[in-house]
């Protein structure tokens, strides 16, 4: 009798043990985003790491089309490891990893707070070369920033509303994280243009979580509260979309002057069709194409100039082509 208890609780022990063991494989999976696809017998230069927000986001796929045909083109293994969802401390995480893997490089978004900071001089000490890409933390022994000037491009919103709007404005500000760097420099560049000048006022801003859903419920929270909202600024890609998914549900015969974030094939057809009125474009292949490149140069020496700007520029309805439908967020 005894020996069948016995028997009874190691099976019972075997059991929850397995069941353990394959609930943490699968927290591991849906917690981040690994890419497996890779070609084990093949001999390459180096082996670099890109560290991305979310791993689904348009946005970043486009960083990632950039920089895989760039290390395609140079003989290079790049591996794209991401969160699942945005999260800071699983971003972190992830480059831990990828640092203790010995990379010969990590190109990542910058994360503001001392974690990444000593993460970074981590890395250094190690020799691995750290570039941030689409956010910048200067603060940080990083050797180059490559992507948008975020600040740049807030002020560019800013001079788009002031050029194309007259009387009394009052603006909404829906963001995509309020704890993402690029987010507070394209609000701040936004407010220093608008500064001084009586008739633009900023009635509040709210969250979008980087999700259309997320942008269309904070547009409809912005003009419940605030009813003489006259004009929106989304500062991350889904906003746009969102922002009008909102606006029809909440004032769907509302005349406001919509200023929208990246060059999404949505986001641009919203432009033709007169929902919005321009977006700020930045260069998502660009940033991940010249971010490869500038590391294969890392691998053996510095580079001079540790801030690589991408383009960024407004575009309104007048520079479409007829059956344009952009690709780039």
């Amino acid at each position: 009798m005894k020996t069948n208890s016995k028997l009874f609780i190691y099976t019972c022990c075997g059991v929850i043990f397995f069941i353990s063991f394959i609930g943490m494989l699968m927290y591991g999976y849906k917690t981040f985003y690994i890419e497996t696809k890779s070609e084990p017998h093949k001999t390459y230069k180096y082996h670099f790491a890109l560290i991305a927000e979310e791993s689904d986001n348009d946005y970043w796929q486009l960083i990632k089309r950039g920089a895989k045909e760039a290390a395609k083109q140079n003989d290079i293994y790049i591996e794209y490891v991401a969160p699942e969802k945005a999260d800071n401390e699983k971003m972190l995480k992830l480059l831990d990893r990828m640092i203790s893997a010995n990379v010969d490089g990590i190109v990542v978004q910058g994360i503001k707070g001392e974690r990444f900071v000593n993460l970074v001089h981590k890395a250094t000490e190690k020799g691995i070369p750290i570039i941030t890409i689409d956010t910048d933390v200067k603060s940080s022994e990083r050797k180059v920033y490559v992507g948008t000037d975020n600040f740049l491009a807030g002020k560019l919103a800013g001079q788009a509303l002031l050029k194309n709007t007259t009387g009394e404005q009052y603006v909404g500000i829906v963001t995509g994280r309020f704890d993402a760097l690029n987010q507070r420099e394209r609000i701040a560049g936004f407010k220093q243009t608008i500064a001084g000048n009586d008739r633009i006022h900023i009635v509040d801003t709210k969250e979008s979580n980087i999700t259309v859903v997320g942008a269309s419920q904070a547009t409809y929270s912005l003009l419940k509260q605030y009813p003489k909202i006259t004009a929106l600024f989304g500062t991350s890609s889904l906003d746009g979309v969102g922002i009008i998914d909102g606006l029809e549900e909440i004032a769907p015969n509302k005349n406001l002057y919509i200023v929208a974030f990246d060059l999404l094939p949505e986001t641009l057809n919203l432009i033709k069709e007169g929902k919005v009125d321009v977006t700020i474009a930045q260069y998502p292949e660009e940033m991940g194409s010249k971010a490869v490149s500038i590391m294969i140069k890392l691998q053996d020496n510095d580079i001079l100039e540790n801030r690589q700007y991408t383009g960024t520029k407004i575009i309104e309805k007048k520079d479409l082509l007829p059956d344009q439908a952009g690709d780039a967020k």
